[in-house]
């Protein structure tokens, strides 16, 4: 957002901004945090920005949610353990085309199940902690904290195979390999959001959005003797926080196709996959703020290792194609790690 002050009558009109250059005579600029002065000549105008990053774009608002990570393991467990997520990004730190770059370190460690209410309906539950790192030529910052719970009733539709004769008999139905998940989500403010920070870089460089979101999700497994695979499409619906400010709507979505190796008491499942995310523009103050938008696609290697009660997962993504936010955001790498006790 722009807002000016003058000390003498000038028009707005007078001053071009266009591609953020300012065409002036004779000046002199000094910056002092959020105020640049400009002596010309006989006058001073002052012109008040709210950063000078702030020129250019909001930037990354992927931080907090799952997004392409997905909810659950690669068959649909029913469990209970923990994930860790590594992401890093680097973000220009300024609004000029040689403006230096800073190096973003995500570290999120989350709390997570997925639980059984009945045989067509479970619960899942994601709740992370979020220590988020930055290096900048003036220095590093560092901001951590429990981040924002995400909430998901998920109901479950096994497809079964035609009888001979179309005579369905209930007890001895035979599954297809096809299964359905539909869910509803809602992710809740529990995370601190700092509006001072929307002024640097990255926006996304938040511990929680400060906006009760919701989401709506589906996903289709199919297994066949040693092969699977498993789709995931999910939209979130964002709200404005109590400063006015609302991160734009995001559509997550990703395939895995898994292979299943068995042992005796165990079984391997090594997968490839692609994913994406697709990020709509940030609003403030009800107003779009340009340059906002933005999308990632990715290529995923992964495997789990199930074994007693136990399954163990990892997987290294890498951006193959990406636009984030006018290209002043670059998404570098994101590794997953989690452990869970399967739930009888």
């Amino acid at each position: 957002m722009w807002s000016f002050s003058y000390s003498q009558n000038l028009n707005q009109n007078d001053i071009d901004f266009h591609d953020s250059k300012l065409i002036l005579s004779d000046v002199q600029e000094s910056f002092e945090s959020d105020r640049e002065e400009y002596h010309l000549n006989s006058f001073t105008r002052t012109v008040k920005i709210d950063s000078p990053s702030k020129l250019l774009c909001d930037l990354c608002s992927c931080t907090t949610s799952s997004g392409s990570s997905g909810f659950g393991t690669l068959q649909n467990l029913n469990f209970v353990g923990i994930r860790f997520i590594y992401q890093n990004f680097e973000s220009k730190d300024g609004i000029f085309n040689n403006s230096p770059s800073s190096e973003e370190q995500f570290y999120t460690y989350q709390a997570w199940a997925n639980i059984p209410i009945s045989k067509k309906i479970s619960l899942n539950a994601v709740i992370p902690y979020q220590d988020l790192s930055r290096k900048r030529v003036n220095g590093n910052e560092n901001i951590n904290g429990v981040g924002d719970i995400t909430i998901i009733g998920w109901y479950k539709h096994v497809l079964y195979k035609r009888p001979e004769g179309y005579n369905v008999v209930f007890e001895n139905k035979d599954p297809s390999g096809h299964q359905f998940q539909y869910g509803l989500g809602i992710k809740l403010p529990t995370g601190k959001f700092e509006e001072q920070l929307v002024d640097r870089v990255n926006p996304g460089f938040q511990v929680g959005t400060g906006s009760t979101d919701f989401l709506i999700s589906i996903m289709h497994n199919y297994s066949a003797k040693k092969w699977g695979i498993k789709t995931q499409g999910t939209y979130y619906l964002k709200s404005e926080n109590k400063n006015e400010y609302r991160f734009g709507n995001q559509l997550s979505a990703s395939s895995n196709v898994f292979y299943n190796i068995a042992f005796a008491k165990a079984s391997l499942n090594p997968y490839l996959g692609i994913s994406t995310d697709l990020y709509g523009s940030i609003r403030q103050f009800d107003e779009e703020i340009k340059d906002t938008d933005g999308y990632v696609f990715n290529a995923t290697l992964g495997a789990e290792f199930n074994f007693d009660r136990f399954n163990l997962g990892a997987s290294y993504t890498l951006p193959v194609a990406q636009e984030l936010f006018a290209g002043n955001v670059e998404s570098q790498q994101r590794v997953s790690i989690y452990l869970n006790v399967l739930w009888q």
